[in-house]
């Protein structure tokens, strides 16, 4: 990826599903630094230490099913039905999906949410001239992380 980028075949170079470990690990060694980590992360899964982790090293993070992803193995239950999610959803008269996605957005990190229904696309959209009042974002905290660190992070 680095004679790509050196060539100028690619602006910038990115990894995906990599642990706090890996990266650090590959930044002893890359001449080129990666812009950014697409891992999977929502309210359910709110991966802290990485994000901490992109905040002290500028790399970006995207987010890939920023709605959750029910039905998987390492998710044992649904975002959008989440409490905390339909709470804030009601009191801000808003979607869970769309308050999900604002929650992604306000961390900093770009979203990928998926849909085939052409209302709910248009929805997704509808996050960008809102936020999240902080008293309701500190709520985030209270939501239990329900996924299985070890399918994406083996060190």
């Amino acid at each position: 990826m680095e004679k790509l980028y050196d060539a100028g075949k690619a602006r910038a170079i990115g990894v995906s599903n990599f642990s706090t470990k890996k990266l650090s690990d590959l930044l002893v060694v890359a001449r080129v630094r990666p812009a950014v980590n697409q891992v999977e992360c929502h309210p359910g899964w709110q991966q802290t230490k990485l994000h901490n982790f992109y905040q002290s090293t500028g790399i970006h993070l995207s987010a890939y099913s920023p709605l959750g992803s029910p039905g998987t193995p390492w998710m044992n239950s649904n975002v959008l039905q989440e409490p905390v999610i339909t709470s804030i959803a009601n009191k801000l008269g808003k979607t869970p999906a769309q308050v999900a996605l604002c929650w992604n957005i306000q961390m900093g990190h770009s979203v990928l949410p998926k849909s085939l229904n052409e209302e709910r696309i248009k929805q997704n959209l509808d996050v960008y001239y809102w936020s999240i009042p902080d008293d309701l974002l500190a709520m985030f905290t209270e939501i239990k992380q329900v996924c299985c660190y070890s399918l994406y992070h083996h060190t």
